[in-house]
């Protein structure tokens, strides 16, 4: 029996690394395909887009990984039941349980893959993806806008961790690569939101710790009327060579304001929807986007499930290649509905978690249905 599984097991494996192989091969082409309309346009090369490329596949096998787990299993449990190979495992006292049991320990592997590619290898490689184009082409991250880029931060007694005692509204003209900010205008208020001061500085530096080196500032402070009738007057302006500005936004979090939330780790998603809350902006995306990232890799365990009704399927009733064929039009439905309920989550306002999980719930009550009918036959 254990030689049984352990032959099961591998074969499962083998199939769906084997069917995300030929699935990143094929977007890998498409993207390769899309890329070379940039190629020679400022200093964007070939290699540059072939790295660009191989860059954003991190991305591709996440998205992927449930749909491979699918196919790859009803491949193997299809094969099997085709040389009667399942039949005398069934025989052996293989239940139905026990097949379970067996494809939750191979999903595990995939759940724990799924994981670390998704918060860890893709986001990363999709953010290098995106500044190996910009630096290639010469290009700012904030040049599509007219006025630049705004976001909003609170002003604390103590750096970070202090009590609020204003806002400040931040306006960068432009955003290099590397990270850099130019052109960068501060509008600080108080909790009247009368306001208090205007920056501006020429360049920005991020040092660590939540700090911005600024040089080349220009301060100019204000003093605001006893009366909401009088008018805010400048009563000091100063100039600074450097000046240190303690803020909550980081470069993560500035990076998120261009980024797809669903191509983004779940601690930065966390993070920049606690810094929204914080501002009181709405959040609902990213919320949704984060339960999104801790739900998505236990829908392995879902397509798994409904891969294991084919191997109770006849031979006769459909070849290996109709089921595999509905094995792919079952994992481009989930992502459908799955991304659909993105949205119709966002615009009714439903939990995020139950936005998050719902799909994956449907379809472990087909899943569960399917075997419930089958054990009936």
């Amino acid at each position: 029996m254990r030689v049984l599984q352990r032959y099961f097991r591998t074969e499962i494996v083998r199939s769906a690394v084997f069917t995300l192989a030929v699935f990143l091969a094929l977007f890998a082409f498409f993207d390769l395909t899309n890329e070379l309309s940039s190629v020679g346009r400022g200093g964007y090369k070939l290699q540059y887009a072939f790295l660009v490329v191989l860059l954003g596949l991190p991305s591709y096998a996440y998205e992927l990984m449930p749909i491979a787990a699918l196919i790859g299993t009803i491949y193997t449990l299809s094969q099997l039941a085709a040389r009667s190979e399942f039949t005398i495992m069934r025989v052996s006292s293989m239940s139905t349980m026990m097949v379970a049991k067996t494809l939750f320990k191979i999903g595990l592997l995939f759940v724990v893959a799924t994981v670390l590619i998704g918060e860890f290898v893709a986001p990363k490689s999709a953010e290098w993806g995106g500044q190996l184009k910009l630096q290639s082409k010469g290009a700012s991250i904030s040049q599509k806008f007219k006025t630049g880029l705004w976001s909003k931060d609170v002003i604390r007694t103590d750096g970070t961790s202090g009590d609020i005692i204003g806002s400040r509204f931040i306006n960068i003209a432009e955003i290099r690569p590397n990270g850099e900010l130019v052109g960068v205008k501060l509008y600080e208020f108080d909790r009247n939101l009368h306001m208090t001061s205007l920056l501006k500085a020429t360049h920005a530096s991020y040092q660590g710790a939540h700090i911005w080196r600024m040089t080349d500032v220009v301060q100019t402070d204000f003093v605001n009327g006893s009366s909401t009738e009088d008018i805010t007057s400048s009563i000091a302006t100063k100039n600074f060579k450097t000046k240190d500005l303690v803020s909550e936004i980081t470069p993560e979090i500035l990076s998120v304001l261009f980024a797809d939330p669903d191509h983004m780790s779940a601690y930065n998603l966390w993070a920049y929807s606690r810094h929204l809350t914080e501002n009181n902006q709405h959040s609902e995306r990213y919320d949704i986007a984060f339960w999104k990232k801790l739900v998505y890799p236990l829908s392995v365990f879902v397509m798994m499930a409904l891969a294991l009704p084919f191997a109770y399927l006849h031979f006769r009733a459909g070849g290996v290649s109709l089921k595999i064929f509905t094995g792919i039009m079952i994992g481009v439905s989930f992502q459908l509905i799955n991304t659909l309920f993105s949205h119709l989550g966002l615009l009714n306002t439903w939990p995020p978690l139950v936005t998050a999980a719902l799909p994956s719930s449907l379809f472990m009550l087909v899943a569960i249905a399917a075997l419930w009918k089958i054990e009936r036959q």
